[in-house]
């Protein structure tokens, strides 16, 4: 969420914190592989005036959300930042009753396997596996994708209500993609965004969505690699039908409908 999109969300909402709303857009600029960011980094992420980072940053830096060691040292997070994740992750059983299953589907299939969740007009990548002893690409947890064009925003789209899918921006151009993926689910129970819409020729993916009781709505489980090492046959014949066992699998263990159903 950039400065822009905050300014536009704030006009036409009053309950809207514009504040607030950049304050936890600071923390959300973080990912697992970072070794800290600067003020530049961290405004050139968010998209926030340098001003603004450095009043943000003081702030969180007092309240515990961040910590900095010093003049020249990198902002990192801080205790209450991770406290709070840890609080969120215990309270998301899904993800580590399904951890040895998507382990062992990476390995398996040689594909980075994660969980992308819905964030705004993107998916956010919350959870990732990678294949032991194999190169393959890596995204880390906290990268953004389009949801437009990727098979995790497909399967997404493809099962949310249509109250949650006219609040989405550009929903009136995403409704033929959002449809080929209810169609994909249907007849094959996985998607695979088609070739021409996908948002990065360098990633091949399939995706099976997961209804989480926890957000209200579907996450998506993906398989994803290199179009060399997952052409469409492969997604099609092995990982397709592997991915959508294992949801499956994990939904009998939760006792949930699956994700199409939920659909209104």
């Amino acid at each position: 969420m950039n400065d822009q999109l905050l300014s536009d969300t704030a006009t036409s909402d009053r309950k809207f914190t514009n504040t607030l709303a950049r304050g936890l857009g600071v923390l959300r600029a973080f990912r697992a592989g970072d070794n800290g960011l600067t003020h530049a980094e961290i405004a050139q992420r968010t998209g926030l005036p340098k001003p603004t980072v450095s009043r943000l940053t003081y702030t969180l830096c007092e309240l515990g959300y961040l910590s900095h060691g010093g003049r020249n040292e990198r902002f990192r997070l801080g205790p209450a930042a991770v406290v709070l994740g840890s609080v969120a992750s215990l309270s998301i059983s899904f993800v580590d009753l399904a951890s040895e299953t998507m382990q062992k589907l990476a390995d398996e299939t040689g594909t980075l396997s994660l969980i992308a969740v819905r964030d705004g007009d993107r998916m956010l990548l919350a959870k990732t596996w990678r294949p032991q002893g194999m190169a393959t690409i890596w995204l880390e947890p906290g990268h953004r994708i389009p949801m437009f064009g990727s098979s995790s925003g497909q399967a997404v789209l493809a099962t949310i209500a249509e109250d949650k899918f006219r609040a989405i921006e550009d929903a009136d151009t995403m409704a033929a993609f959002r449809q080929d993926g209810y169609d994909q689910l249907i007849g094959q129970g996985f998607v695979i965004t088609p070739e021409h819409l996908r948002y990065a020729r360098t990633v091949n993916a399939v995706s099976v969505p997961y209804f989480a009781s926890e957000f209200g709505e579907s996450v998506a489980f993906t398989c994803g690699a290199l179009p060399r090492d997952l052409p469409d046959q492969r997604m099609i014949s092995t990982v397709g039908p592997a991915l959508r066992d294992a949801v499956r699998a994990l939904e009998q263990r939760t006792g949930h409908a699956p994700a199409l159903t939920r659909r209104g």
